[in-house]
């Protein structure tokens, strides 16, 4: 995979945000200790008596949105993955990059058939939170749900044919045909314990998650906290220093700051621009900041409305400046993106993203309100623009709506909360939106993007465009299909431009990961991918507070 966005270490932790110094990091190395090993008298030595201060306390974690769900086959959102990510483990964990390294698993996949065939070697001693075994038929069971179920995960999983149970702890997994991110994108999917998923799926996700990773859920309330401890009989190693975690999601970014200063919370997650200077400057937080894997955006409704036409959409580009919108709302804490890819993933690529800045028009409202009259808009039709709570979005929203408004038309924006706002996205109602704004957190592969936010397959689920043309359908298809990096590389040369072309998407920026830190945080590392944050415990970090 050597074609796949990655971070070295040394990049990872030299990409800290100007500002952040390395005490933000610090706490990865042991004290010396005494000179002479130990005391005679049973006292305990320096060493030990900071690795015994290293271990218990709560850390508290300040989301952007409350989590809605907690079984891994079925979440769908990053602010819920977030809680999983604790609480469930994969067959092949990232690494501080995109790398999938073997975790569940005790080795790299055995791939045979041309790329149609993978043979797995589970670890011997992974177990469940109930004692169970992780078995090869909770790898087969976690990996086919999703199809069988026809959950929004269904794509990463739907290349599928059959997955056999060779022994308890080895499982081979046939494809339909070869594609090429299955090790990247499904093998690094959570696995859950059958037998108690099959006892209540509803308990499963809502109240009683239980999975093999290193804390267990306690409780939730849903807008306001939800609640892990440390697993005490974790089979893993290291097993983490804290005792429990907490997180409280805090929508509004200058309150998540607020909680950080007065203690509130111990880190925050999405720092704005707003906030950026505050968190930096402070004498008691630090700023963890590295580019993320995302792609945040404006998509239009293609089923009903106005906006069904490819001229109004053409129309709407001219109405607002993107450019501007993103240099005074995003930046420093996000970058431009002219294409449907995070820019990690597409330079990793060496996808052509100068010839797709070219596409977006400058903002020009004058040609905008000529093109809507052109297209038999009427002068009254009020344009709707559906946005998720976050602020960032809902100013890109704005900046739309109010080019449309010095246009001539009347056009609002409507904040809904994340479960109704999930709701309505992708019902292609016109009563419903004209525009939504979304992002798409995805793994380090064009695949997860392109198919996931264009493709046909997709509508009602992860598209909200319903957007149609079958050159343009294959040709997805054709990229998913292909094992071979250079063709892939060539058919999403063609079909960015042809959505970019078309509009269905306005594409707005990639955010930088950006975390605020209080100073007795020590040994946290930010994930490039959110869904994987906070990483308090891995190969690599152990999370402790020095208080």
């Amino acid at each position: 995979m050597s074609h796949e966005f990655n971070y070295s270490r040394r990049r990872l932790l030299g990409g800290v945000a100007a500002g952040a110094t390395a005490a933000t990091l610090a706490g990865c190395a042991e004290d010396s200790g005494s000179s002479d090993g130990g005391s005679t008298n049973g006292t305990a030595t320096d060493a030990e008596s900071t690795a015994e201060s290293r271990d218990g306390g709560e850390l508290v974690y300040s989301q952007q949105v409350s989590p809605i769900e907690f079984d891994p086959l079925v979440v769908n959102d990053i602010y819920s993955q977030q809680v999983c990510s604790q609480v469930f483990e994969p067959l092949y964990a990232y690494d501080e990059g995109t790398d999938p390294v073997p975790h569940l698993a005790s080795e790299e996949p055995t791939v045979e058939r041309d790329g149609t065939r993978y043979i797995v070697q589970l670890r011997d001693g992974p177990r469940f939170q109930n004692g169970d075994p992780v078995t090869a038929e909770d790898v087969r069971y976690s990996l086919l749900t999703p199809i069988e179920e026809e959950t929004a995960n269904k794509p990463d999983v739907d290349m599928i044919d059959t997955v056999e149970v060779v022994d308890d702890r080895t499982v081979q997994i046939d494809l339909q045909y070869g594609y090429g991110p299955f090790f990247t994108l499904a093998l690094t999917r959570n696995v859950v314990p059958k037998a108690v998923r099959e006892e209540d799926p509803e308990a499963f996700n809502l109240n009683a998650p239980v999975g093999s990773g290193p804390f267990e859920f306690v409780d939730w309330s849903e807008g306001e906290y939800v609640d892990l401890e440390r697993w005490d009989d974790y089979w893993g190693d290291p097993a983490p220093h804290l005792e429990r975690l907490r997180f409280e999601p805090v929508e509004e970014s200058t309150t998540r700051v607020v909680s950080l200063e007065t203690g509130e919370s111990d880190v925050a997650d999405g720092i704005t621009p707003q906030t950026w200077e505050t968190v930096r400057e402070a004498d008691n937080m630090s700023l963890q900041s590295e580019p993320g894997i995302s792609y945040y955006y404006l998509a239009f409704n293609c089923n009903e409305g106005p906006t069904t036409d490819p001229q109004v959409r053409e129309a709407i580009d001219y109405a607002a400046s993107i450019d501007q919108a993103v240099e005074n709302f995003i930046e420093p804490a996000g970058a431009r993106n002219y294409g449907p890819v995070p820019l990690p993933v597409a330079e990793s690529w060496d996808l052509p993203t100068e010839e797709w800045a070219d596409i977006a028009h400058d903002r020009d409202t004058d040609r905008a309100a000529e093109l809507l009259a052109d297209a038999g808009v009427e002068e009254d039709y009020g344009f709707r623009i559906i946005v998720p709570p976050d602020d960032l979005r809902e100013q890109i929203g704005i900046s739309v709506s109010n080019g449309l408004n010095e246009a001539g038309y009347d056009a609002e924006v409507r904040r809904l909360d994340w479960g109704t706002f999930l709701d309505t996205y992708d019902t292609g109602s016109e009563d419903d939106y004209n525009l939504y704004a979304l992002g798409w957190l995805g793994g380090p592969d064009p695949d997860s993007y392109v198919y996931n936010l264009f493709h046909e397959e997709q509508i009602g689920a992860t598209n909200g465009t319903y957007y149609e043309n079958d050159a343009v359908m294959e040709d997805i298809i054709a990229a998913r299909r292909s094992s071979d990096i250079d063709e892939r590389r060539e058919l999403y040369e063609s079909i960015i431009p042809t959505v970019l072309e078309d509009r269905v998407h306005l594409p707005g920026y990639s955010m930088r990961v950006s975390i605020g830190l209080r100073d007795h945080v020590q040994d946290f590392v930010a994930h490039p991918r959110s869904q994987y944050n906070p990483r308090v415990v891995s190969d690599y970090n152990n999370v402790w507070l020095d208080r």
